[in-house]
C-alpha cells in the first residue's frame, strides 16, 4: 500500500522509525526488535539509510525494508539520499528496492560529509524528480523542519523548498524531531497558507538516556522548552527516572499532537522496542479508529 493512501483511511497515521545495524552480527537482535514493534501494529515503519549513507556500509536499508514487508506484513518507508551518490549508484539502489517490492521511499538530500564524492543532485526535490521520471511506481515522501533547516536562510525559504518537493511528486512529509509542539503548529499553519497541502507526520523522539541528551539533543538544533530542560535537570543522573520521565514527556507531546489534529505521528524509537511499546500504550486510546465511511 502507498503511504499516501493511509491518510485517507485514518484521522492520524502512526509510524515508527528505525535504523539498520552497522554489523551483520546485530541483525538477529534487530529482527527481534522489529517483531516486537510490529506487534504494536504501526501503520508503517520507516528505515533510515545504513551506516555510511544510502546502503553503502553495514546492513542495507533494503534488507531491513524487505524483512518488514515480507516477514512482518507491514509497509516499510525506505530512505534514500543523493549526497555523495552519482546517478549510477542511485539507479542501482532504486533497482534493488524495486525488485524487493518496496513501494514507498523517503527521498532526502542527506548530510554533508568530508571527502564526499560528487553528488548527482543538490536537493531532495531534484532526487524526487529523478525517481519520478525513471521509477514512477514509487510513492515519495519528504522531510520538513518545523524550526527551519539549519542551512536554510529562513523558515519561509524552507517552506518554499517544501512547495518544490510537492511539485516534484512528494505525497507525504515527515518532520525532524522537536520538543515544543508550538513550533509544529506554527510551521503547519504557515505551510498550509503557502499552499503546501501534503499530510505531515509529526516526528517525536523520547529522550530516555543521558547519552541521547549529549548526542541527539545537541545535534538536532531543536529548541528546548522549559518543561523539557526541567525534566532533564531533575533526572539526568537517575537512569531509571530519566527513562520514565522521557516516556511520559513523549506521550504527553504525542497526545497533544493527535488531539490537536496532526495528520500523523512518527516515533523516532532508536531501535528500542520497549520504548516503542511504552509510548504506544500511552496513546493507544487515541489511535486505530478509521475515518468515517472507511472500512
Amino acid at each position: 500500500m502507498y503511504i499516501r493512501q493511509m491518510f485517507s483511511q485514518k484521522p492520524c497515521v502512526c509510524s515508527i522509525e528505525v535504523f539498520p545495524p552497522k554489523k551483520e552480527s546485530s541483525l538477529a537482535g534487530m529482527h527481534e526488535a522489529l517483531r516486537r514493534m510490529a506487534g504494536l501494529r504501526p501503520d508503517f515503519i520507516s528505515v533510515t539509510c545504513s551506516a555510511g549513507g544510502s546502503g553503502q556500509a553495514g546492513v542495507s536499508t533494503c534488507r531491513i525494508a524487505r524483512f518488514i514487508k515480507n516477514e512482518l506484513g507491514l509497509e516499510p518507508l525506505a530512505h534514500i539520499t543523493c549526497m555523495g551518490a552519482g546517478e549510477q549508484a542511485l539507479r542501482a539502489q532504486l533497482d534493488e528496492l524495486f525488485a524487493a517490492g518496496i513501494q514507498n521511499l523517503l527521498a532526502l538530500r542527506g548530510d554533508r560529509f568530508a571527502d564526499a564524492p560528487p553528488s548527482a543532485f543538490a536537493h531532495a526535490s531534484d532526487l524526487m524528480r529523478f525517481i519520478r521520471a525513471g521509477y514512477g511506481s514509487f510513492g515519495l515522501s519528504g522531510a520538513c523542519y518545523p524550526e527551519g533547516h539549519v542551512e536554510s536562510a529562513s523558515l519561509a525559504a524552507d517552506i518554499d523548498a517544501l512547495r518544490q518537493k510537492q511539485e516534484a511528486g512528494a505525497s507525504h512529509l515527515v518532520t525532524q524531531l522537536f520538543f515544543d509542539n508550538l513550533y509544529y503548529y506554527r510551521f503547519l499553519n504557515r505551510a498550509r497558507k503557502a499552499g503546501v497541502s501534503l499530510p505531515v507526520s509529526a516526528g517525536v523522539m523520547p529522550i530516555v538516556s543521558a547519552r541521547q541528551i549529549e548526542r541527539t539533543v545537541k545535534l538536532s538544533s531543536a529548541s528546548l522548552p522549559p518543561a523539557f530542560t526541567k525534566m532533564v535537570s531533575r533526572w539526568q543522573d537517575d537512569e531509571q527516572g530519566l527513562f520514565e520521565a522521557g516516556i511520559e514527556y513523549a506521550v504527553r507531546q504525542l497526545r497533544d499532537l493527535i488531539e490537536g489534529g496532526a495528520d500523523g505521528v512518527h516515533l523516532y524509537a532508536m531501535n528500542n522496542a520497549e520504548v516503542a511499546r511504552r509510548v504506544f500504550e500511552g496513546i493507544a486510546d487515541l489511535l486505530g479508529a478509521p475515518k468515517e465511511g472507511v472500512s
